[in-house]
């Protein structure tokens, strides 16, 4: 359970514990919790950022000492700038230092981070200091401090979620099932600050009442009011009337000198335009542009296919094959037709054959290079099946564009997996580590459907202040904003006002969406809120660090490094060029030779650093983690399945017919066994890869011969793609069809539905473009009839209908008929097993509030 939650952990030397093993000469010890006593957390949210200051006891209950480890799970939008432990032996305290100017290292504790990176299943980095040794019966008081960037909700409201570190529910000993308590105490309290004012709190349990201390409601207080919840604490803050930007000025340093980032006012900017919901299948814009590596194309084929074939109507799209050149298929992109398509196809290399010195480098220069179309969102999907040499200019380079468009990386070696992660997190896209080629395609088009999203395009801010000021945004804006997307910005201002507690700015955010200028204006006042923690200011070190990397990398001289090192340093924000070391300092002892004196403090040095654990490479995929499942338990689960599925239907025919009636003869075996699994086998079946591959391989010539605007074309090659006779199909076409592409498109949609249910993710942007087209052409009315004589012609199978309502949520399409066999009747209900539980208690939202969390 440790691998969820983390916190204290211990070494366990006994013999034959489960989880150690030798390798080599190697003897890895595991790790396991060291039991929570209490946790102290003091919550500060400023509109969308938190600073969250915590004090965590842990006390060893065992009867030997133990070398203990901390370790703390860190998110995209969190960093720590404060650690120490304390008990009655020594203090550790994390401490920031120069990469070129570490005199020694810390190499204590070092052995621990292998153990974590081998058998951890956690999906982020994490932060890990060496203790050492603790006491039987004795305390380790742990102080933790971290800043982060929240979620902000559809309502508007900010979320917190407390992590498992400070709130371990789900570890077996922390836990009471006989009086529903958890064994470790949790004293939680929220500090909540806006302009727009605190409106209400909640939580999915119980809070006190929100207690406010200003008089126009800026600021106010609440904290845990009972036992935590059995669950993720989640904290949902609501401010004054929601808006689609919002700006607070958050007070510099006073230590800090004039003209620092630290010392200097910030303004905390989010951006959050309401989008709306784009309907699946119809036109869209965007620029879509795939980086293949040539090595890839070797076995990606397919892949690429269902990539291509899902592109929605008006957007524009380029393939650049960056390992035989960097120059792509188009000298820029093309919008996506029919023909352009084809062309493109026809052009991409079929091997690796002519490889040269062309890099991944030198392609997004080109790229870079290359003018946008206008009112397109620019997506890259990159494709990486080795780690480029030149990695950090590659990701400098995508850093210093990072506002320009946004990163889909897939990675298909365990050394690129790193590089893939920054370039999708640096572009708020994705990371994928892929390791095989048969969930390729399913992992591709998972990502390119939320890659799918409508954007606002053209996005650009514009202040006015006082005489005097004036505003930068550090790192700058984004062009593109996608639907459910929130953006944090942070604004240095510069300069004088004459009276800063009166003044205000105006913020104005514009963009076009769908074709239309969009315009949003804000009034917020100037003078500097905060209570001294800066949590704006850290968060926007960490973001100004990220642009020195990129300067740095670049060969601008050496002031980049220099200024990054000085940042990190003055914030506690770690940077590339700045590393943590453990500093343990032993207490005091008496010096008993001569007049009693104290010595001064022995100090040591541990192992203490951010650890990217192998278990985070599957875990940032888009496709489920696969099950290792042994040899032959598939094919022998299907096929008990089917006999239970025959026995229960001659008991059923039995008991029907009389006993001395002839049995019916049982359900014909099915050639892919899936035609008589469970619904709910069926359901889970996309953890298994195998079944989901063979479904691709078997659709693939249908999606072929699909055209770009989701139509097919009745001909011999559809024929054969659906396993009918040509004629047949030609001579059944009903007579109020008007165009013999409906007819084909109908049939097509019908086949891909009929044959299994795992068609359903490869397909489903296909059939939304297809499904689009029908509605465009054959009207509405006219869907039950053809899909009936499709699925009479296609199936032997006679097929219950049964209306399924839209495609999509929200799409305006009328209600469309699938296909469905009905086997109810020779399915016998499964009886739950009956297992010991401890009684859970229901979720509750407290203040009755009308947004649930």
């Amino acid at each position: 359970m440790w691998r969820q939650s983390f916190g204290l952990l211990e070494k366990s030397y006994i013999s034959g514990v489960p989880g150690s093993f030798l390798l080599g000469k190697d003897l890895r010890i595991p790790l396991y919790p060291v039991p929570l006593c209490s946790a102290v957390v003091d919550v500060a949210i400023q509109d969308y950022v938190a600073d969250v200051a915590s004090e965590l006891i842990y006390q060893n209950k065992s009867h030997t000492s133990s070398e203990v480890i901390f370790v703390f799970p860190l998110t995209p939008h969190m960093t720590i700038y404060s650690f120490q432990a304390l008990n009655e032996d020594a203090k550790v305290q994390a401490m920031l230092q120069d990469e070129m100017q570490q005199l020694h290292k810390a190499t204590k504790g070092q052995e621990n981070w292998e153990y974590l990176q081998h058998q951890s299943e956690h999906s982020s980095e994490v932060f890990a200091c060496f203790l050492g040794s603790l006491s039987p019966g004795k305390e380790m008081v742990v102080t933790l401090r971290y800043v982060q960037e929240l979620p902000r909700k559809p309502d508007g409201a900010a979320q917190f979620l407390l992590p498992a570190t400070l709130h371990p529910h789900w570890n077996y000993y922390t836990w009471n099932c006989l009086n529903n308590k958890p064994h470790y105490s949790l004293l939680l309290t929220a500090s909540l600050q806006s302009p727009r004012g605190v409106a209400n709190a909640e939580a999915n349990c119980a809070l006190t009442p929100l207690i406010y201390t200003a008089q126009d409601c800026s600021t106010a207080q609440v904290s845990l009011a009972e036992t935590p919840p059995r669950d993720d604490f989640e904290l949902l803050v609501y401010y004054g009337d929601p808006t689609e930007v919002s700006a607070v000025v958050e007070k510099g340093d006073p230590g800090a000198p004039v003209g620092s980032l630290l010392g200097d006012p910030l303004v905390l900017v989010t951006l959050s335009p309401s989008i709306p919901y784009a309907m699946p299948g119809q036109c869209q814009s965007g620029e879509f542009i795939f980086l293949l590596d040539t090595t890839f194309l070797e076995h990606a084929q397919e892949s690429l296919l269902f990539l291509l074939k899902s592109l929605p109507l008006g957007c524009y799209f380029n393939i650049y094959c960056y390992g035989a050149t960097s120059v792509g298929i188009y000298p820029q992109s093309v919008e996506y037709t029919q023909d352009n398509l084809i062309k493109a196809m026809q052009r991409i290399p079929s091997t690796s054959s002519r490889l040269g010195d062309a890099d991944l480098l030198g392609t997004l220069h080109t790229i870079y290079n290359t003018p946008q179309p206008q009112g397109h969102a620019r997506q890259l999907f990159i494709f990486m099946t080795g780690l480029p040499p030149d990695k950090e200019d590659v990701a400098a380079e995508v850093r210093r564009h990072r506002n320009s468009h946004r990163c889909f990386s897939f990675c298909f070696s365990e050394d690129s997996v790193a590089l893939a992660m920054a370039l999708a997190r640096d572009t708020r896209g994705e990371a994928t580590y892929v390791d095989s080629d048969k969930k390729l395609a399913l992992v591709v088009l998972n990502c390119l459907k939320r890659a799918l999203k409508p954007a606002a395009e053209g996005v650009s801010l514009s202040w006015t202040l006082p005489l005097g000021l004036e505003a930068e945004v550090l790192g700058g804006t984004p062009r593109s904003i996608f639907q459910g997307e929130h953006i944090h910005l942070y604004a240095k201002i510069r300069g004088e006002a004459q009276d800063m507690k009166v003044a205000t700015g105006v913020l104005t955010l514009q963009f076009s969406l769908n074709g239309q200028n969009v315009t949003h204006t804000i009034q917020f006042p100037l003078c500097p809120r905060g209570d001294g923690r800066l949590a704006g200011h850290r968060l926007a070190a960490r973001c100004l660090l990220r642009m020195l990397l990129a300067e740095a990398v670049s060969g601008s001289g050496d002031e980049p490094r220099q200024r990054a090192v000085e940042i990190s340093l003055t914030s506690g924000i770690i940077c590339p060029f700045t590393s943590y070391v453990g500093v343990r300092t032993s207490q005091r002892v008496t010096w008993y030779q001569g007049p009693l004196t104290l010595l001064p403090p022995h100090q040591s040095l541990v192992a203490c650093q951010i650890l990217q654990l192998r278990g985070s490479i599957r875990g940032s995929s888009c496709f489920p983690k696969s099950i290792s499942i042994p040899p032959g338990w598939l094919t022998a689960v299907q096929e008990s399945w089917l006999a239970i599925q025959r026995l229960t239907h001659d008991i059923a025919a039995l008991a029907q017919n009389g006993a001395h009636s002839k049995a019916p003869k049982p359900p014909p075996p099915s050639i892919s066994s899936l035609e008589y699994v469970d619904p709910k086998f069926v359901f889970s079946s996309q953890i298994f890869g195998p079944w989901v591959s063979n479904a691709i391989d078997v659709c693939q010539e249908l999606v072929a011969l699909q055209n770009v605007d989701g139509s097919w074309t009745l001909s011999s090659s559809l024929a054969s793609a659906l396993q009918v006779n040509e004629a047949e199909i030609k001579g059944k076409m009903p007579g109020e069809v008007t165009e013999p592409s409906i007819w084909a498109t109908v049939l097509a949609v019908t086949w891909l539905q009929k044959q299994s249910r795992y068609y359903q993710d490869p397909c489903e942007l296909l059939e939304a473009k297809a499904v689009t087209w029908l509605c465009s052409r054959a009207g509405e009315s006219c869907f039950p009839d053809l899909h009936r004589m499709a699925s009479s012609l296609l199936s032997p199978v006679r097929p219950t209908l049964t209306s399924s309502g839209p495609l999509f949520p929200g799409s305006p399409v009328s209600p469309f008929f699938f296909l469905s066999v009905d086997l109810s009747s020779c399915l016998t209900p499964m009886v739950p097993l009956s297992l010991p539980h401890c009684s859970v208690p229901a979720r509750q939202v407290s203040g009755g509030s009308q947004h649930p969390p």
